[in-house]
């Protein structure tokens, strides 16, 4: 099947998804949450030839993004139930008014129509993209990288499948089951028919799609994340915050990877950080953190033992990886100034207690996310109460932060009258 047609079946099933009930897409959601489970042996086997084909590509740190196992497909599996347990945002009304002259305005949430998404080799991604879209009432194409495309393949058909046997359009989503770049930008210079484009992937996917694309894209994903130490502040939760930030996954956008540290604090916290890191490494299993710093922070982080001189691009870099810079700073306003400087606007937290501090902080930042005492791991639709995200959105317009079924949605006028005509 071309593109064009894919297009085309997905702008049919559109419009009758849109006049679907929420009982209706619950059900199917539904149904796609057990056929991940009941066919999970099938998943992992598709998997598995991606995750054999990605060590021989040497994908490194990015093959735990590709990886499923048993309890990351029981994980979709219930996100994907937590989806259908949600109130529908389609049909709400926002708001209401009556004229003088009796015309009854309001303003009343409707899909978006078709949506594309284009994505890295991330298998989950499939699944939270197609029932996010199905329970807001639009129809779904499915691009994803190379690396993952037999787990997405097998995945979409699974999703398919689920729609079918509940009485919905199968052709609401579709899977572009084409793994060259040619396609891609295809997609992207398509005139008429997709309503919006979200990429979900790293800087070069994400300034790729917002270079290419002749249709409006909601921009997600890329961050330099950084987590500021304040000079007020309890040690051992600024160890804490610190260490989960960085090391609980590392593949994932919201992974710290500048960390700004008082002056004043640095040599009584650098040494019980790197401990720490040292600890978690061993206890876990995991890779030791590499940090990048100046012969300053090297000598109070001693004798820790993966240690390289910083370079100015390492403040600009989202590593991914078990990876992170640190630079002392003067004050507040200094860790602010950086931040301005070199934030991508995604998520970045202070660890304070003095309240001021923090609050001058949360107000200064612009940034989707800003925390205070937390760690940034939780920039997650699942962890603010969204079930699972399409994706955390780093513009201003139409969304911003980790967004879902709302996000996913526009509004339409509806104007009642009783024969009302203007002068």
């Amino acid at each position: 099947m071309n593109l064009e047609s894919q297009i085309q079946r997905a702008n049919l099933a559109a419009r009758k998804l849109a006049m679907l009930s929420a009982e209706e897409k619950n059900k199917a959601l539904k149904r796609i949450s057990e056929l991940v489970l009941a066919e999970r042996d099938l998943i992992l086997a598709e998997n598995a030839k991606d995750m054999e084909e990605g060590e021989k590509n040497n994908l490194g740190s990015k093959l735990d993004r590709l990886l499923l196992t048993e309890d990351r497909l029981r994980g979709i599996s219930d996100d994907t139930l937590n989806v259908a347990s949600l109130p529908d945002s389609v049909g709400q009304v926002i708001d209401e008014t009556e004229r003088p002259n009796g015309l009854k305005i309001s303003r009343v949430r409707v899909p978006i129509g078709v949506i594309g998404i284009i994505y890295e080799a991330r298998p989950n991604v499939t699944v939270d993209a197609a029932v996010l879209c199905l329970k807001s009432g639009n129809a779904v194409i499915l691009k994803g990288g190379s690396d993952a495309i037999n787990s997405n393949r097998i995945l979409a058909k699974l999703i398919r499948q689920a729609l079918e046997e509940t009485g919905l359009d199968p052709e609401a989503v579709q899977f572009i089951d084409s793994t060259d770049r040619e396609t891609t930008v295809e997609l992207l210079k398509t005139k008429e028919g997709i309503d919006c484009i979200i990429p979900r992937g790293g800087k070069g996917l994400i300034d790729f799609v917002k270079e290419t694309s002749s249709i409006p894209v909601i921009e997600t994903g890329a961050s330099v994340v950084h987590v500021y130490v304040d000079k007020a502040v309890d040690i051992q939760k600024a160890v804490d915050i610190t260490v989960n930030a960085k090391t609980r996954r590392v593949s994932i956008c919201n992974t710290l990877d500048v960390l700004l540290v008082h002056k004043d604090i640095a040599s009584e916290f650098l040494p019980q950080l790197a401990d720490a890191l040292t600890k978690r490494a061993e206890e876990e299993g995991q890779e030791l953190v590499e940090i990048h710093a100046d012969e300053q922070i090297q000598n109070l982080l001693n004798p820790y033992s993966l240690i390289l001189n910083a370079a100015d691009k390492d403040f600009d870099t989202e590593f991914l990886d078990y990876k992170m810079s640190i630079k002392t700073v003067g004050s507040l306003d200094e860790a602010l100034d950086h931040i301005a400087e070199h934030s991508l606007k995604h998520s970045e937290s202070i660890v304070t207690e003095d309240k001021e501090a923090a609050e001058k902080f949360l107000k200064s930042v612009d940034a989707a996310c800003v925390y205070h005492n937390a760690s940034t791991q939780f920039s997650d639709g699942a962890q603010f109460g969204l079930g699972a995200e399409i994706g955390i959105s780093t513009q201003k317009l139409h969304v911003r932060g980790p967004f879902a079924l709302e996000g996913l949605t526009t509004f339409k006028w509806v104007i009642r009258g009783d024969g009302q005509v203007r002068d």
